[in-house]
């Protein structure tokens, strides 16, 4: 059976708006989160993510009535993320219509919330989401990562929306996650985030081929060619975007089309 490489639209959501910014900053508005996913839905979206980016930074529960809405108008799988901490957060998203969890300050903090999450809801619910920030310094211990220009780097582990470092390696805790019982993995580069120059393909590449489970790539999608590099070269299993989508500079039809026509399998339209 040929799997299917997904096309996921994410709506980073900050006081019950869509919002984007460049590198995690300068966040403009891009509209009502609800209305937004039901035009993805209706171009064909796989799943829609949707991540409340100030939720953990600010140390409070994820927007429930928004999922609640969303729910009720979507017929695609629904992933959640942003101030969830403890199982029962877990429980309270997942009644309230999401599919999938995503968790990624509160699992740095707590790696076992993973594995007791997984057992409790099943490996196919849980996301790690890994927000990583690149270095070019000495990297010592860490994993080294080889750039298009031939110079190594290490890849750090970020939370808090960004805004913490953490100085835990990317690449081990990708492996950590999954040994933890992560179904999936959403990576998103801050060095790519926003700025339409394409994924991160090395760190994309390097966790893809250091774990079994699926990675979704996230940051920097600017060209339909961007979604082609990030299955190919970064070997992602699914691809993420926000901007291009929210402002109408392609449609999911769009990303679909033109990768068919490179022959890489999607669902179709």
């Amino acid at each position: 059976m040929v799997v299917t490489c997904r096309i996921i639209p994410c709506l980073d959501i900050k006081d019950g708006r869509v919002v984007k910014g460049i590198n995690f900053l300068g966040l403009n508005d891009a509209g009502d989160p609800v209305e937004l996913a039901e035009r993805y839905n209706q171009q064909g979206a796989d799943e829609v993510v949707f991540l409340d980016i100030t939720a953990s930074k600010e140390n409070r529960s994820m927007l429930i009535d928004t999922i609640r809405r969303a729910a009720d108008r979507l017929f695609l799988p629904l992933t959640v993320g942003g101030g969830i901490r403890t199982i029962d957060d877990i429980v309270m998203t997942l009644r309230a219509g999401a599919d999938k969890i995503s968790i990624n300050t509160s699992a740095v903090e707590n790696p076992l919330l993973i594995k007791e999450a997984a057992q409790v809801f099943g490996t196919q619910c849980i996301v790690v989401a890994i927000d990583v920030r690149r270095h070019t310094s000495r990297y010592d211990d860490h994993t080294p990562v080889q750039l298009s220009d031939g110079q190594m780097c290490w890849y750090e582990v970020m939370t808090h929306g960004g805004s913490r470092s953490t100085g835990i390696d990317a690449v081990k805790w990708a492996k950590l996650a999954e040994s933890y019982g992560a179904g999936e993995i959403l990576l998103t580069s801050m060095e790519t985030d926003g700025t339409k120059n394409g994924f991160d393909i090395p760190i994309t590449r390097t966790i893809s081929e250091s774990i079994r489970i699926p990675v979704i790539a996230s940051g920097g999608v600017g060209t339909l060619e961007h979604f082609y590099d990030g299955f190919v070269f970064g070997k992602a299993d699914a691809c993420l975007a926000a901007s291009v989508f929210h402002y109408g500079e392609m449609t999911i039809r769009d990303v679909k089309e033109y990768l068919a026509g490179r022959e890489i399998p999607v669902r179709p339209v």
